[in-house]
């Protein structure tokens, strides 16, 4: 195969126009699916098989021919869909918090309508940083008239058929990084006089508030009545396919176009990136919003018992951060089917990552030479493997997932090179990094049993080349130390006893057990359920050269680790937490809460799931409403009450620059230390 093109936004004759999704003939996934996670590309950027959403005419839920009832008809309990209520406890998904983000746009929306019908004067919308944006002239000028219908609630504005093309003002950003948006025009009566409606959202990729868009309306998911202990309707949405910005955001757009910020030629296609279009250091003060949003959202906390969003920590590099990519491709037609004759391929397949919902949400796989947030050595893996499966397509007859892994090996500065470090240098496919101390050479590992070697700093961390780890190495410095900064109490804190152990639990293969070991003069011990974690995690300490006594590790589900460490005293003890994205479950909350240490780090990939367990440590009551146990009291050691904490710090961790995806660190402070 050729040499990937070089990276280039296409041309345009509109300096603002990104390039909308292409139109695809592939099936349509189930007309129930929720259009928000198709093609949805989180930090893994694989080619995923999430649930892709669509609906034709006939199927839609929300066309103009509907009647009120049928549109008001609710979506099968126990499936998390557009129009669900939302729930007192979150389970962290890209859908649940797109309808939260809707809800309270709604409520503004609403507020707005309330205040012009009692003042008798246009509202002004809130823009990006919370300044007043002037509202459309359409809207300015009408005369403001409501009708009472179905026990005094204002009907919702027409909507358009699905396939429509309409003009949009996005008034909004959500958290999952989609523009949402109303519609400019208002509907007129057929006496002439303008009716005020409910406004209807509309969800819409690759746009900024501020933004005036064209979009082409392909779902419009069903509203749900309201339950009878609820005094308004749930939030749902509609969602159309980004087509151009009529008028862009003067406020959030570069004035000379998005070609001067977006470098993936993809970029408005693929569903990997957002923000390309934005400015880094608005990226991260939307970041910072998106936790405070989170909490506001899930923790079930008053405001006055969370404190101000810390800046998001800046990733130091924008592009050019992910050490591991897992472009997929798919097989022949019908390679899913069982009981079906074995097909080979029989033409070289799209190679890439999973692209953004269009076409009323049919799965595609969008064909990728190039990733530009990819590291260099990643970049030459992706070229070498598109080749290998340009020249071998004939021996599949199924799809596949490729993996690219970042591996260094590195030679201090000074010392002779190793044979095996010679070979790896004289690789054409070796990408040399030159410090004073050292000299790093990195490659690309493709193999998912082979072993991946990463430098943090000083520390070295090998790994399964196909398990998780880290997909941003120039960020993991700056996140160490400030976990590790953050382990101790700040120095105006009330002093209590001296803290002297760290439990890291969800320890992985021991990146916080062995950066931190020597933070406390107790130690460090890491748990954590999988075997082959502990076994790296092992051989990560006797290659950091950290002695057991000063750096252990258990393998024990997260749950019952606290029986491990009995003999530690709580008093003396912090617990550094990095669960996987559905966050804690019950009984660790409970156990954490029964052993009462300290102080604990919250270290999460999904700030919703984590505002959701910080609200239960506050409180010192886990409930997750879906079975007794999980209500159960905290059975305490001592027999006295459960712990409760107090917020010290919250703060964001950009991991993935050019996404809409945040980390996040909760410091939490037992009350009675405080």
């Amino acid at each position: 195969m050729a040499e990937p093109a070089s990276i280039q936004v296409p041309s345009t004759s509109q300096p603002h126009v990104a390039a909308p999704a292409k139109s695809t003939a592939a099936k349509r996934p189930h007309p129930d699916s929720s259009p928000v996670q198709a093609g949805r590309e989180l930090p893994e950027q694989n080619g995923g098989n999430g649930d892709n959403s669509g609906n034709n005419a006939n199927g839609g839920a929300g066309g103009a021919n509907k009647s009120r009832k049928q549109q008001q008809q609710r979506p099968p309990k126990k499936k998390l869909k557009g129009g669900k209520r939302l729930k007192a406890v979150t389970d962290g998904s890209s859908e649940e918090v797109l309808l939260a983000d809707v809800r309270d746009l709604q409520r503004a929306l609403k507020h707005r309508q309330d205040r012009e019908k009692r003042d008798a004067e246009p509202v002004l919308f809130h823009g990006a940083h919370g300044e007043e944006v002037k509202a459309t002239a359409a809207e300015t000028t009408d005369e403001i008239k409501i009708m009472e219908e179905d026990g005094g609630e204002v009907p919702e504005e027409e909507l358009p058929e699905p396939g429509s093309e309409i003009e949009l003002d996005v008034v909004g950003l959500s958290s999952t990084g989609e523009g949402l948006a109303v519609q400019r025009k208002l509907h007129e009566l057929s006496d002439g006089s303008l009716l005020r409606r409910r406004r209807r959202i509309y969800v819409v990729s690759f746009s900024v508030p501020g933004d005036i868009v064209r979009a082409k309306v392909y779902r419009h998911l069903p509203q749900p009545k309201a339950g009878s202990d609820e005094d308004e309707l749930p939030p749902t949405y509609s969602v159309a396919d980004f087509l151009e910005v009529v008028r862009p955001s003067l406020e959030l757009r570069d004035p000379q176009g998005d070609s001067n910020r977006v470098r993936c030629q993809y970029f408005g296609r693929c569903s990997g990136c957002q923000y390309q279009m934005l400015d880094y250091g608005e990226q991260l003060h939307i970041k910072r919003r998106v936790v405070e949003r989170a909490y506001r959202h899930f923790s079930q906390l008053p405001p006055e018992r969370v404190p101000a969003v810390l800046d998001t920590m800046p990733s130091p590099l924008q592009y050019g951060y992910r050490t591991k990519l897992t472009p997929h491709f798919d097989g022949p037609p019908g390679f899913r089917r069982k009981n079906k004759a074995a097909h080979r391929l029989t033409a070289v397949p799209e190679i890439g990552f999973m692209a953004k919902a269009g076409a009323g949400g049919a799965r595609a796989t969008l064909d990728i030479e190039s990733c530009p947030i990819g590291t260099p050595a990643v970049g030459k893996g992706m070229a070498r493997e598109r080749a290998r499966v340009a020249r071998d397509f004939a021996d599949y007859s199924k799809g596949a997932t490729i993996l690219l892994r970042e591996n260094t090996v590195r030679c201090p500065k000074g010392s002779e090179m190793s044979e095996e470090q010679k070979k790896v240098a004289d690789d054409a496919d070796t990408v040399t990094v030159e410090t004073e101390a050292h000299t790093d050479f990195k490659t690309c590992i493709t193999d998912n049993n082979a072993t991946s070697t990463e430098y943090i700093d000083d520390y070295i961390f090998t790994n399964p080349a196909g398990s998780f780890f880290q997909n941003n190495n120039s960020i993991l410095p700056p996140l160490t130390a400030y976990v590790r900064e953050n382990v101790v109490r700040p120095k105006n804190a009330h002093k209590g006893k001296e803290l002297r152990y760290l439990i890291d639990a969800y320890s992985g293969s021991g990146l916080f057990t062995i950066t931190l070991a020597s933070t406390l003069p107790g130690g460090s011990i890491g748990i954590d359920i999988a075997e082959q974690s502990i076994s790296y995690a092992r051989t990560n300490a006797q290659l950091n050269h950290l002695p057991p006594e000063r750096c252990k590790f258990l393998a024990a589900d997260a749950a019952q680790l606290f029986q491990s460490v009995i003999e530690y005293d709580p008093d003396e003890t912090v617990v550094v937490l990095d669960p996987p994205r559905k966050g804690c479950d019950g009984p660790f909350l409970r156990q954490l809460l029964a052993f009462a240490p300290a102080r604990i780090v919250y270290v999460s990939c999904n700030v919703h799931t984590q505002a959701r367990d910080v609200g239960m440590l506050v409180q010192g009551h886990v409930d997750f409403g879906d079975s007794a146990n999980d209500k159960a009291p905290v059975e305490t050691r001592d027999g006295k009450a459960p712990a409760r904490y107090e917020i010290e710090s919250l703060r964001g961790f950009d991991f993935f620059p050019q996404t809409a995806h945040v980390e996040g660190i909760a410091v939490l402070n037992r009350v009675d230390l405080v």
